[in-house]
């Protein structure tokens, strides 16, 4: 009976200003994956200022390690959203089963990801999201301000109302995707900005994808946040106040919103590709030239150049 061929999986670091911690969080990647998977790590250096490149390149160059290792660097800021549709292109592209999100700046435990991807080789979900909220009082004594603590159990009950879900928080950046799930989804229309995670949730629930979570250990060191959290929790909520104004028809007409594909509610994207679609059409109608959009960047442009001849970033 031949063999069953082990899945793919692709480790995914983002990576900014993280020349202190990336060779630690590389290391730390546990190598017993290999036994259960073709594991391959990506490293995307978003156009960070400092030696972050550099010191991800001298750590694939110098260590013995059970698997290949791909360093990118972009050469503009993409964005923490842009700097994941790259990442997630190159899952799909190269043809992977999974792909494992991981932050270089070590806030999310590497060890935890044999658990991780666990239920997705399983069949048992098409996401699972490392939550620091599920033990009660871990996020606290592991060092997360409490300010941070009382705004993330804010949103994420307003985000679960909104959407009719039961996460323990939506603001983890420690996930694991199905890719076959990721190519159901219109990523690359959502913000290159910090809320790509929360668009993506909503793209999720409304493709009717399962979510599970997991326990991991929280850790808050040194490193420097670059979210600016007013901004941050303005976007959240307006993603999925839209989100939920597409399930009502009343308050769709109020916000000029349409139904997205097959009568379901519009996805992030789509209501501003609609929105910028729609402004084109009336500027003919009306005989006037269609205002320049302001430029956004792009997924394919500017790429990264990296040592594999990718698109890469730094940020």
């Amino acid at each position: 009976m031949p063999k069953r061929k082990k899945p793919k999986l692709l480790i995914f670091v983002v990576a900014y200003n993280a020349e202190k911690t990336i060779e630690t969080v590389l290391s730390r990647i546990p190598a017993s994956l290999v036994d259960d998977y073709r594991v391959e790590v990506l490293i995307i250096d978003d156009s960070s200022p400092d030696a972050t490149f550099e010191q991800a390149a001298r750590f694939k160059d110098t260590r013995d390690l059970p698997f290949d290792v791909h360093v990118l660097f972009n050469p503009v800021n993409q964005g923490y959203g842009g700097n994941q549709k790259i990442g997630y292109h190159f899952a799909i592209e190269r043809g992977f089963d999974y792909v494992a999100l991981v932050h270089g700046d070590g806030q999310y435990a590497p060890e935890s990801l044999p658990d991780l991807v666990a239920p997705l080789r399983d069949g048992a979900a098409d996401a699972v999201f490392g939550s620091r909220m599920l033990a009660r009082g871990d996020a606290v004594k592991g060092g997360m301000p409490l300010c941070k603590f009382v705004g993330n159990k804010i949103l994420s009950c307003f985000e679960n109302y909104m959407l009719g879900t039961r996460l323990s928080e939506f603001h983890s950046g420690y996930r694991v995707y199905s890719v076959d799930a990721l190519k159901r989804v219109p990523f690359a229309l959502n913000t290159n900005d910090f809320h790509f995670d929360t668009e993506i949730i909503v793209q999720f629930v409304f493709a009717g994808l399962r979510i599970e979570e997991r326990p991991i250990p929280t850790y808050y060191g040194d490193e420097i946040c670059h979210v600016d959290g007013l901004k941050y929790a303005w976007h959240v909520s307006k993603t999925v106040l839209v989100a939920r104004a597409g399930t009502q028809p009343v308050l769709r007409s109020a916000l000029r919103l349409r139904p997205g594909r097959q009568g379901q509610p519009p996805l992030p994207g789509e209501v501003r590709f609609r929105q910028s679609a729609q402004h084109g059409a009336q500027c003919r109608a009306r005989g006037r030239p269609r205002a320049r959009p302001r430029l956004r960047r792009r997924l394919h442009g500017p790429g990264a150049e990296g040592q594999e001849g990718m698109p890469g970033h730094r940020r």
